[in-house]
């Protein structure tokens, strides 16, 4: 297996490169963002990878999705995932939760999680679980309705500069009701997010444990550019966080 993260060893070493393989990352959300970044979490080398969704493909994610082709639509995007990451990396541990995240899986064995996660209750519920348990986190805020990705950046959540666009706003007010104000790393876009027509409709989940899920689901305006390097941003800002923890 050297052969492969060989390119990755002539940057941070090999001592690195076995310290990553040590690592659990969770990505939640498979879609433009979080597919993005799993790939690049399983490139970079990291050990074990849980990977989080319930959706399937579908004809509108193939604009920007990895594993989103005419060949893929209405199948599981975790299951497809599974088979490309193991492919990327046969050795890889993956953990594949088929399932919708309703605030109920131990995260006690992460080491960090990427939240891409395009739900708000489930967005807030992860956070907040994040920060309770001292869990490192990174969330993806400014993806959709965006066509520059060199108008991205990282920064703490309480560092966001348009704080105004409602997705964003809205997640703020309620971290905040919850005593959260700090703490959590975001990928925002300085770009002023634009849609040609507002969309939304009542989406209706079962879990897998029987849980019923009524949600409002805002569809968003998405470009094949923005979500994918949101998503290795992420991914960079762990495996750099990862080897700034590496002590040789």
């Amino acid at each position: 297996m050297c052969e492969i993260f060989s390119r990755n060893q002539l940057f941070w070493g090999k001592d690195n490169q076995d310290f990553l393989l040590s690592k659990h990352v969770a990505v939640f959300g498979l879609g433009g963002v979080g597919g993005f970044c799993a790939e690049a979490l399983a490139r970079a080398g990291i050990g074990e990878l849980t990977i989080i969704d319930f959706d399937i493909v579908s004809q509108s994610n193939i604009n920007r999705q990895l594993v989103a082709m005419y060949s893929t639509v209405g199948q599981s995007k975790t299951k497809l995932f599974e088979t490309r990451l193991k492919d990327i990396n046969p050795n890889i541990k993956l953990n594949v939760i088929d399932d919708f995240y309703s605030g109920d899986l131990n995260l006690s064995n992460v080491d960090y999680v990427a939240d891409a996660i395009d739900t708000m209750r489930s967005k807030i519920e992860l956070l907040e679980t994040c920060v309770k348990h001292n869990i490192p986190v990174i969330s993806s805020m400014g993806a959709g309705n965006r066509i520059d990705p060199e108008k991205l950046y990282i920064s703490d959540i309480s560092e966001i500069e348009n704080k105004n666009a409602p997705f964003i706003s809205n997640i703020i007010y309620q971290l905040k009701k919850r005593g959260i104000e700090n703490g959590i790393a975001v990928v925002a876009s300085r770009e002023k997010p634009f849609v040609r027509e507002k969309i939304s409709s009542t989406e209706k989940i079962t879990t897998k444990s029987g849980e019923n899920i009524e949600f409002t689901k805002i569809t968003p305006s998405s470009t094949p550019f923005v979500a994918s390097c949101a998503g290795i941003f992420m991914a960079s800002y762990i495996v750099r966080n990862f080897l700034k923890e590496y002590k040789s």
